[in-house]
């Protein structure tokens, strides 16, 4: 259940600070001095709503790295770096897609990629994950990776995560004004107060609940394009199931809440409302009849 918290404030935590900080600029006096001006706030709502996703977009392979300690390949010091770095670059070049950063860290089987755009992104895996799969199976882990690039997933779910966190401000604002003007014993002379952004914080978090639900739903739905797309790249399915096989019967590494979306698999204990990814065998299932 703590996971679940965790991986909720993370969401929405970039999206309070940046209300505070707009609050204390008296950004919401302004919106509420003769009532809520509907295009005023939805304007308010999306500058809110996007700055976190896009600034978090654009800081995420330095964030990445340095979350989880990930070192880049520059100049391969084995021969298992230099297949890494010729594998991706091979499997970039099939997708279509600039050859990203490559790099490992220290951890339980896991890899993501993240990026600001298709030709400027990271793919990391986990000493786990070479340890304990085939090359083969890694080879699918990293087309799998690669084709989750080429696929503009990042910038898509940037986008979602935006569009979902200006719904979230916009609708608890107007929540919290309602609920103020409720509680207001003088309704012709109402100037919303203390109760307006109270009631708006709590709205805030609960809406941002829901929201959590649905970015997690878009997630889950592009980890099945993903592997769809690791088949494709290495030209036959079954490594991708082997590996999806594999990793099912490992612990997958739990990664930073920040980039739980971006592993191949989800190392958390989430409820499955919440996870990133799908089960393993609807994963698997799904490869299976792919045609």
């Amino acid at each position: 259940m703590g996971r679940i918290f965790l991986l909720i404030a993370t969401n929405i935590a970039v999206m309070l600070v940046i209300s505070v900080v707009v609050s204390l600029l008296g950004v919401n006096r302004y919106l509420t001095a003769n009532g809520l001006n509907l295009t005023t706030l939805l304007i308010y709502s999306a500058v809110i709503g996007f700055t976190g996703s896009i600034i978090s977009l654009l800081m995420s392979k330095s964030m990445a790295m340095w979350s989880t300690g990930a070192r880049l390949i520059n100049q391969p010091s084995s021969s298992t770096e230099a297949w890494l770095v010729s594998t991706v670059q091979t499997l970039a070049q099939r997708a279509g897609i600039g050859m990203p950063d490559v790099a490992i860290y220290n951890g339980e089987p896991n890899a993501f990629a993240t990026g600001a755009s298709r030709d400027s992104a990271l793919v990391a895996v986990s000493t786990g994950l070479l340890d304990s799969m085939t090359k083969e199976e890694v080879e699918a882990v990293l087309g799998h990776e690669v084709a989750h690039i080429a696929n503009g997933d990042m910038v898509t779910m940037t986008l979602i995560q935006g569009v979902v966190n200006t719904f979230v401000v916009f609708l608890s604002r107007i929540a919290g004004y309602l609920v103020d003007s409720f509680l207001s014993k003088d309704e012709e002379n109402h100037r919303p107060g203390i109760g307006f952004e109270i009631a708006s914080f709590v709205f805030q978090i609960l809406f941002g609940i829901g929201a959590s639900l649905i970015v997690a739903w878009f997630s889950r739905r592009r980890e099945f394009r993903a592997d769809a797309g690791s088949a494709r790249l290495l030209g036959h399915k079954q490594p991708m199931i082997n590996a999806l096989a594999r990793l099912g019967g490992l612990h997958p590494g739990a990664l930073p809440s920040d980039l739980a979306a971006a592993g191949i698999g989800d190392g958390s204990q989430l409820s499955a409302l919440f996870s990133t990814h799908p089960p393993m065998e609807e994963r698997i299932r799904a490869l299976q009849n792919l045609r």
